[in-house]
């Protein structure tokens, strides 16, 4: 499974890139963007989330492109744990981007 989006913090990055510049570690943060369809859904709400909550992914964005919203996942106590669905006109902020604040809005222009 290859996620549509990751983040991985500068300090990580070095360790976690091998000679070849392959990818070796969990990244801290992921985003998936929700496909049309059912089977689609559940991958990414299921089969996906049960594996970065257990590889120690820290957050997990779900972004819904037709309902505008964003899922957001935290790691609490070794597993992750919805902690906001957010709308339009909520500002998305997270531990790991402290100078990043964005409004949901601005996902979906």
């Amino acid at each position: 499974m290859i996620p549509d989006v990751i983040w991985i913090s500068h300090e990580r990055l070095a360790i976690l890139l091998d000679d070849a510049g392959h990818l070796t570690g969990v990244p801290e943060l992921i985003v998936e963007v929700l496909s049309p369809g059912t089977k689609n859904v559940m991958r990414d709400k299921e089969a996906k989330f049960k594996l970065y909550s257990n590889q120690g992914v820290q957050e997990y964005w779900i972004v819904n492109y037709l309902l505008k919203t964003v899922e957001v996942y935290r790691r609490d106590q070794a597993q992750l744990k919805l902690m906001a669905t957010l709308e339009e006109n909520d500002v998305l902020t997270s531990p790991l981007l402290a100078e990043f604040p964005c409004q949901i809005q601005q996902f979906f222009l």
